[in-house]
């Protein structure tokens, strides 16, 4: 038998049925620049947008191999911005985010389902303020040589104790509050 693989050709058709054969891997990615993080709300019925400058994702994604993927991204807290310094300093405060005690937030994936087409959800975990429950990302995914992944989530802010004491009114901040991302990914070093 070793005799057939003597042949270049032979080798060559017993590497490619042998690469054919291996299971695809995630391919891995970390973020670039032009990444943002956005949440918006309200404040007595006005609308306002925050950002999250400093946050970082890794990501594991193959649209092959959906349950093969992990997602995870760090948000400090402390650099939260809304264009209004007030706002800005409540915020970082102990009714909020709290940044004295807890200086990040976290979001983790393991695994994605399709909705078709080039629509995902990862089904993660957010933990803020040690509390830690179920956030479902939804997110379109852009292949290439800088790949994009942009997505939309709700978070309940009360679930997790922000906004407590006399910010816990609905009616003055509603509950749901909007996140929006644009991930600008590069290979993994």
């Amino acid at each position: 038998m070793s005799s057939r693989l003597t042949t270049p050709a032979a080798v060559a058709a017993t590497l490619v049925a042998l690469m054919a054969a291996a299971p695809a891997s995630a391919a891995d990615y970390v973020q670039d620049a032009g990444s943002t993080l956005v949440f918006a709300t309200k404040y007595d019925g006005e609308v306002f947008t925050g950002t999250f400058p400093g946050f970082s994702t890794r990501l594991s994604f193959d649209p092959a191999d959906l349950p093969a993927g992990r997602l995870d991204v760090t948000i400090p807290l402390a650099g939260a911005r809304t264009g209004n310094d007030d706002r800005d300093t409540t915020l970082r405060g102990a009714d909020f985010f709290n940044v004295a005690k807890f200086t990040q937030a976290r979001y983790r994936a393991t695994g994605f389902r399709s909705l078709g087409g080039d629509r995902y959800a990862a089904d993660g975990t957010l933990e803020l303020r040690g509390v830690s429950k179920p956030v479902t990302l939804t997110f379109t995914w852009t292949p290439g040589a800088a790949p994009v992944l942009a997505g939309k989530a709700t978070v309940k802010r009360l679930d997790f104790g922000v906004g407590g004491g006399d910010w816990s009114d609905t009616g003055t901040i509603p509950d749901e509050v909007a996140i929006s991302t644009k991930v600008v990914l590069k290979p993994a070093p």
